[in-house]
């Protein structure tokens, strides 16, 4: 398993403009192997006293943030599918993303620890 990260500030008013430009993508992905993809819009994010969500992102007033990750079979299938995406004309083809893209952050970490999968 190989787990991709991010966190998105997206606009408030912008959910379902998201939700939709993300459930293209999540198609576009599981195309490429991608087992799980969970798109988490902000719920409980609170402001912390030197670090938090909404400071990594720089977010402004008005915009929410959005926690998703990518969970793919191993590091060289990602590798792979991301190469091969770039490729794609269905990537050109997907539009501006519905967020600033400039200040998303993203990660891609090897598991240590999972409980709930086999």
């Amino acid at each position: 398993m190989y787990v991709c990260g991010l966190i998105i500030p997206v606009p408030e008013d912008g959910m379902e403009a998201y939700r939709a430009w993300a459930e293209n993508g999540a198609r576009f992905f599981k195309d490429y192997g991608c087992l799980e993809i969970v798109e988490s819009w902000e719920d409980f994010v609170p402001d912390g006293k030197q670090t938090d969500f909404r400071r990594a992102v720089a977010a402004k007033a008005g915009e929410k943030i959005v926690f998703t990750w990518q969970v793919w079979p191993d590091k060289a299938s990602f590798e792979d599918a991301e190469e091969r995406m770039h490729q794609d004309p269905r990537m050109d083809a997907a539009g501006e993303p519905p967020f600033d893209a400039q200040r998303l952050i993203l990660g891609c970490f090897q598991p240590v620890f999972a409980m709930g999968r086999d």
